[in-house]
């Protein structure tokens, strides 16, 4: 995970920047926050390094659906659960784990020129430009939630998952 923290330390001030603008927290409770990500960092708790998580399951400050809801109706993106989908092979290969578990975000199909990828951290611009810049290509964002990534990446590195088709939340929901 040390090659990814810089990554996973600019996605995470990124993303509280946004929450703070969009009025999702206040910045006292991002500080707090940050000051418990910089222990999670510290004693190499990588996967529960998440500032979204502390926020909503540790502070309790902000709650995920209010954070869903704000994805479609600010920025129009859609919403899915990836629970019982599998990356094609193709990405299965080529996915780079860490940078999933930096970013709370997975590219999990491609047809023809674009590519589709799910975020908890959509809000986060640093996250949005490393995966532009990694895939190259046109990107379909879906909004989603910390447990969709972290099941979907755990399947992802056990080699578990089965072929399923996604299956998108309608907007609103």
């Amino acid at each position: 995970m040390s090659e990814h923290r810089s990554l996973l330390m600019r996605a995470n001030r990124t993303l509280g920047a946004a929450l703070v603008e969009a009025n999702l927290v206040k910045i006292d409770d991002l500080m707090a926050a940050n000051e418990r990500l910089l222990e999670l960092l510290q004693s190499d708790a990588e996967h529960q390094a998440t500032l979204l998580g502390v926020l909503m399951y540790e502070k309790k400050v902000l709650g995920e659906a209010d954070l869903l809801q704000h994805l479609i109706e600010t920025d129009g993106i859609g919403l899915i659960d990836l629970r019982s989908y599998e990356v094609p092979d193709e990405f299965r290969k080529d996915v780079d784990l860490g940078s999933c578990w930096a970013t709370w975000t997975v590219p999990f199909d491609k047809e023809e020129d674009f590519y589709f990828v799910a975020s908890a951290y959509y809000l986060s611009t640093a996250v949005r430009s490393h995966w532009e810049k990694q895939l190259g290509g046109n990107i379909l964002w879906y909004g989603t939630t910390l447990e969709v990534v972290s099941d979907f990446l755990e399947k992802i590195g056990s080699g578990t998952a089965k072929v399923a088709q996604p299956a998108p939340v309608a907007k609103g929901a």
